[in-house]
């Protein structure tokens, strides 16, 4: 931002040689960085000073350094991001400066006397500083990054224009009194010697990169411009006289010694009441987000170009407190910058003691160079801020236009821009802001909460039932409904989600909805879910929820949150660990409504109930028993565990078992196996040991059938072989069905 960004700036990305630290290399970082920061803060502070008027440029310049000076020094003491280089930037100069024209013109209230507007712009800077250290104190560096890219982009583009908009003038040299429009229409009313040495400026600057990068373009280019202004001297000789020369910055009011200044912003203090407050709380809460939006976009370049990690919280901290002894010194506030941060970094500066050298560089630049300061031209430091302005403008916003999908980003970045030009700066994010939401529950509204929905005769829960039991899940399965819920719920959401589900819960009895892929939910989202389970309620059915998430958006427990709102607890909705144990639940529900007992109380089945054995004969069935033993398990008690040896296969009687692979010191639930099914049947075919752990659910009695003896009876009778490997391969078919219906 500012000039801050490399591509802005010109400049390709660079790698920063990572070498140890030296105070060598700090201080000829610093001092590269000085030679950068200097122009750019005189151009900065004249900028916002001459709002007042054309007599305020020495004043703005003493400004703009005494600000370079204070936040060079202060804010790497305590920020402490390393090799970060904070000054006065663009951001500061337009919202300073738009504060002085509205002062004046009286259009946030009764136009203010000219005298008292510097004491109220110091003000605005002293409270922007103190909200920047809040921020960082409360924890605000991580949120300030979730603005939105399209308002940045709308900031970054206003800035600019007003730069632009501002400087013109002054690079054409127009009288006061004389807008711009009208001196645009007007080239008698130019003043070709500023013209001329805006011209070689700006030329200069742009070409420098290309010719070397050694030395700053911003120096190279106000050197071109001191150059040529000095050189038309020869022909209009008037330019070497200091006094009433509007083409140069003129003497600097420095008068005061450093104690003065300090007594002076102190006492500005007294003059502080309601309607001066009124007055600036808007500027000083407009540039106190600008800067910490500034500095910690410079920080995240830094980031990348050191391979380091700043401390958001810290470094806002450290600005508030660079601004603040701005304010006392009666300098410019600034921020963090990119552009003189990264000519310390590639000159050698490693650590916050560069920018401390900068600052102090700085200082003693205007202590000895204060008389050939009041020298530079107006045109050249115009020339400068319109190279950094355009740097600003970024064209690729326009490539929006022409995607369908971008328009409307466009249009927020328009909208704050044509704000910001007509308004100000902070109604300008506020309409950004509020157009970024809009978007944002577009996009939310746009796409379904309901990754997917399917019905309980379409897919089934982990447990393995008869025959019988499949069937009537088939027949009336589709009484409960089974929804994947994604994204957030919240109040752009809901009326989707009640849509979309409108006709199952009108028909159907149970409705499930896992929430594993939910982020967020808003009280709009729980009155609705409220309202659902009571109309399902009032039909005898259920709502529940499986997967419920650790945390929302907020921090808060799903789980928690819900059962505070009431909507859990109780005869609320209910809760499951698993979308599986929901679903078996459910399926037991149907089961129980058509006549089949869930209660472990069965009689015992025979071999002929089985599917794998029915329609033997009696003698196939008499060989069958004699190749099958008996076995009986207490609830929770383990039939095997993962590695043991053995060739039987299990047929559950009675009860049931639950099949459990063990992952990582923990288990997953492979299947839940019921009367009437069976398990074990890898071992029994190839035999190998055991895969899983198997533990009893309910008491339970199985059968249990040795592949040696079946392989004894089988070779004297072929036939029981064929029937019984055929019907394993179709039941072990069936399940693999079963299992690819369930993967997402």
């Amino acid at each position: 931002m500012s000039f801050g960004d490399p591509e802005i700036m010109g400049v390709p990305a660079i790698k920063i040689t990572q070498t140890a630290t030296s105070l060598a290399g700090d201080f000829w970082g610093g001092f590269a960085a000085m030679l950068v920061v200097l122009p750019s803060s005189v151009a900065f502070g004249i900028v916002a000073y001459t709002a007042l008027g054309p007599e305020y440029a020495g004043r703005g310049a003493i400004a703009g350094l005494l600000g370079a000076a204070a936040l060079g020094v202060v804010a790497p003491i305590v920020g402490r991001t390393a090799g970060l280089i904070s000054t006065p930037c663009a951001p500061a100069a337009a919202v300073l400066s738009a504060t002085i024209a509205g002062l004046l013109s009286g259009i946030a209230g009764p136009p203010v006397d000219a005298s008292s507007v510097p004491v109220m712009i110091a003000l605005v800077g002293l409270f922007s500083a103190c909200l920047q250290a809040l921020y960082g104190l409360i924890g605000g560096g991580r949120l300030i990054k979730f603005i939105p890219y399209q308002v940045v982009t709308g900031y970054l583009w206003s800035v600019g224009l007003i730069i632009v908009l501002g400087q013109l003038p002054k690079f054409l040299g127009l009288p006061k009194g004389v807008s711009l429009w009208q001196g645009l229409i007007s080239p008698g009313l130019w003043k070709w010697q500023g013209v001329i040495v805006g011209i070689v400026t700006t030329s200069v600057m742009l070409l420098a990169p290309k010719i070397t990068r050694r030395l700053p373009a911003t120096i190279l280019g106000l050197s071109a411009g001191v150059l040529a202004y000095f050189a038309l001297s020869l022909v209009s000789p008037e330019l070497l006289d200091l006094h009433n020369n509007s083409l140069v910055i003129g003497p600097l009011q420095a008068d005061a010694s450093l104690f003065d200044a300090v007594t002076s912003q102190v006492s500005a203090l007294g003059t502080l009441d309601f309607s001066t407050l009124k007055l600036i709380a808007v500027p000083a809460l407009t540039l106190s987000v600008l800067l910490s939006i500034d500095t910690l976009k410079s920080c995240v370049a830094v980031d990348a170009l050191t391979r380091t990690r700043h401390n958001s919280d810290r470094e806002l901290i450290g600005q508030g407190c660079g601004n603040l002894a701005s304010f006392f010194l009666g300098g410019m506030p600034g921020s963090g910058a990119v552009g003189p941060t990264l000519i310390n970094l590639t000159s050698g500066g490693r650590t916050p003691r560069a920018g401390i050298i900068e600052g102090a560089l700085v200082l003693l630049a205007l202590l000895l160079l204060g008389s050939l300061i009041a020298w530079i031209p107006i045109a050249a430091l115009a020339g400068i801020l319109l190279v950094i302005a355009y740097r600003m403008l970024d064209g690729q916003i326009f490539r929006l236009l022409f995607q369908k999908s971008g328009r409307l980003d466009f249009a927020v970045i328009a909208a704050v821009i044509g704000v910001a030009l007509s308004r100000d700066l902070i109604a300008a994010a506020g309409v950004g802001i509020g157009m970024a939401i809009l978007l944002f529950i577009r996009d939310q509204v746009r796409g379904s909460v309901i990754r997917r929905k399917r019905y309980l005769d379409e897919i089934s829960s982990k447990t393995q039932r008869g025959e019988r039991e499949r069937a009537i899940l088939r027949s009336v399965g589709d009484q409960g409904v089974v929804c994947e819920l994604q994204g957030n719920l919240f109040f752009g959401t809901t009326d989707q989600l009640f849509t979309q589900l409108e006709s199952d819960l009108r028909t159907k009895r149970f409705i499930l909805m896992d929430m594993r892929r939910v982020r967020s939910i808003d009280y709009t989202a729980v009155r609705l879910l409220e309202q659902m389970h009571q109309e399902l309620a009032e039909r005898h059915g259920q709502l529940l929820f499986s997967q419920m998430p650790s945390g929302v958006l907020e921090g808060r427990d799903f789980e928690t949150y819900l059962k505070e709102m009431g909507l859990i607890g109780g005869k609320g909705v209910k809760i499951c660990d698993t979308m599986d144990s929901a679903m078996e639940w459910m399926e037991e529900q149907i089961l129980t409504a058509h006549g089949v007992s869930i209660e472990q109380k069965e009689k015992l089945l025979e071999l002929k109930d089985f599917s794998l054995f029915r329609e033997f004969s009696e003698e196939e069935l008499s060989n069958i028993k004699e190749c099958v033993s008996e076995v009986s398990l207490k609830r929770e008690n383990r039939l095997f565990s993962t590695g043991d040896s053995g060739d039987e296969m299990f047929l559950v009687r009675r009860g049931g078992v639950r099949i459990l692979l063990p992952v990582a010191g923990n288990y997953r639930h492979l299947a839940t196996v019921s009367q009437g099914s069976f398990f074990g049947e890898l071992a029994f075919i190839d035999n190998e040991t055991r895969s899983t752990d198997v533990d009893a659910k309910w008491d339970t009695d199985l059968y249990v059938l040795s592949r040696r003896r079946f392989n004894e009876r089988s070779r004297a009778n072929a036939t029981i072989g064929v029937l019984v490997f055929a019907r394993l391969a179709k039941a072990i078919a069936l399940r693999l069905r079963d299992t690819n219906a369930r993967i997402e």
